[in-house]
């Protein structure tokens, strides 16, 4: 149990100290108006209050992520309280804050944007259809799940509530930012948290202790922690699903010292939710033995649903349902609003992004597919998911390395995360099964080889920028 306060004295920690060190390295001004006064087009941009903005965020990065992820990512052991902490601290909490303030600082541009605009067009080009893929997969399952609940729960058939659960996808998608999220994510929010606090409480007073960090406990199972836990647990550590969500946000701020709270405030809620989901996941089974049978039987719904019910009655019961229905449709909505806006941006060239129709075909376009997905199993696309999602991580800490280096600002406190992640989905993508599936040996050795090929060349780049800035200083003396 003192591991697990620990790790949330670190985690707040984390907040009050390094989030400033990240604002500092940025540089806000809030003297600049924001996008959201001088585009405001009643639609995407529009000015709302830091706490909405941060309720919107959580829900956006949040959903279910840290609540499946943390409980699959408890098979690791107390190892995952580490990853948790400083993933968020020092990985997560930056990437989130360059893409939301990366936005801001360039009209509320989409993740692809952002990237073509510091790692060149090619990056540009494949992280948009990256970032699209990406979304109509997360929207196509956080219509099925829920839709599947509200099947066994009330008389709707399955295509009757996934019809429903669309039609809401697509309204939220089209609609004024304020006119639905603004208004219904603030409650949603409020259950997200809730439930975190009360199965804390739960855990802390039911008697079985919590697992501390030793040498003997620090993994019991067999699978290796280099990579997959790093993608495992994503949500609360790290993802790059974050960075396509963080510019819906970044077009509603009233000024930029609301994005230290905003982003890395968010990202370290969401830490805390994923650190009480993974301590849950470790003691109520009594161990990892027994979560893992757990996980067998009812996958990470059930365990949720199990831990809920019982250490929380029918209070608890209550929350699970919502959670299951309610935190996938905050994840999917948003999913589908943000490729729809990813979509639009790429074909500004040729059309007007903000009028009313192209909205709504782009919109009804991307929901096709999202639809068609949701109605079948594809599971085996799913699979492919993790590994893409940290690959938008990783490329999201490289663009805001570029942006550093270009400013002539403390460029390591984005490079080390960037390096720490190119290593893992260099090697994951050589191990895993939807991978290379080659020995762990090898796969450890060809990702080293590849993350030192990319680590030599930023410290070319570190090299050319610091030349550069010493030439011109010489000019201008």
């Amino acid at each position: 149990m003192v591991t697990f306060f620990a790790s949330l004295i670190v985690l707040f920690a984390g907040y009050a100290i390094y989030s400033k060190v990240v604002e500092k390295a940025f540089g806000v001004n809030d003297a600049r108006e924001t996008p959201a006064y001088t585009v405001n087009d009643g639609m995407d941009y529009v000015p709302m209050s830091w706490w909405k903005g941060w309720l919107i965020q959580l829900l956006n990065i949040a959903g279910l992520g840290p609540v499946f992820g943390a409980v699959a990512g408890a098979l690791y052991g107390p190892v995952a309280f580490i990853w948790i902490v400083f993933g968020c601290i020092f990985a997560g909490g930056v990437h989130d804050y360059f893409s939301g303030m990366l936005s801001l600082k360039h009209g509320g541009a989409q993740f692809p944007t952002i990237v073509g605009k510091y790692l060149g067009g090619f990056a540009k080009k494949a992280i948009t259809i990256i970032s699209i893929v990406l979304m109509i997969l997360v929207a196509a399952a956080f219509t099925a799940g829920p839709a599947q609940l509200i099947a066994q729960i009330t008389p709707l058939s399955f295509i009757a509530a996934l019809i429903l659960v669309f039609a809401y996808f697509i309204l939220a998608a089209i609609l004024p930012i304020n006119k639905i999220i603004g208004k219904i994510y603030p409650i949603f929010g409020a259950i997200l948290i809730f439930m975190a606090v009360a199965i804390a409480v739960a855990l802390v007073f039911g008697g079985q202790p919590i697992p501390n960090l030793t040498i003997e406990n620090l993994h019991p199972g067999d699978l290796p922690i280099w990579p997959l836990l790093m993608v495992t647990i994503s949500c609360g550590a790290i993802s790059g699903f974050h960075s396509t969500q963080s510019p819906i946000v970044s077009r509603t701020m009233k000024k930029e010292s609301e994005g230290r709270k905003i982003f890395y405030g968010a990202m370290i809620a969401e830490g805390v939710i994923a650190l009480i989901w993974a301590a849950a996941g470790m003691t109520f089974f009594g161990g990892t033995d027994g979560l893992q049978a757990a996980l067998a039987a009812g996958g990470p719904a059930g365990v949720v649903n199990e831990i809920s019910t019982t250490l929380l009655g029918t209070v608890g019961g209550i929350l699970a349902i919502l959670a299951v229905i309610i935190l996938p449709i905050t994840t999917g909505d948003t999913a589908l609003r943000s490729s729809r806006m990813i979509a639009t941006e790429s074909i500004s060239k040729w059309v007007n992004p903000d009028n009313k129709i192209i909205v709504l075909g782009t919109t009804i376009a991307l929901g096709v597919p999202v639809f068609l997905l949701s109605t079948i199993d594809y599971t085996f696309l799913w699979r492919y998911v993790g590994w893409t999602n940290q690959l938008s991580a990783t490329i999201m800490l490289w663009t805001a390395v570029s942006f550093l280096l270009k400013a002539g600002k403390s460029h390591y406190i984005a490079g080390l995360p960037a390096l720490f992640m190119t290593g893992v989905v260099c090697t994951y993508i050589f191990y895993a099964p939807e991978g290379f599936n080659m020995d762990y040996t090898v796969s450890l050795i060809l990702g080293a080889i590849l993350t030192a090929g990319v680590a030599g060349f930023y410290v070319r780049q570190v090299i050319r920028h610091k030349h550069a800035a010493t030439k011109q200083d010489f000019l201008e003396s």
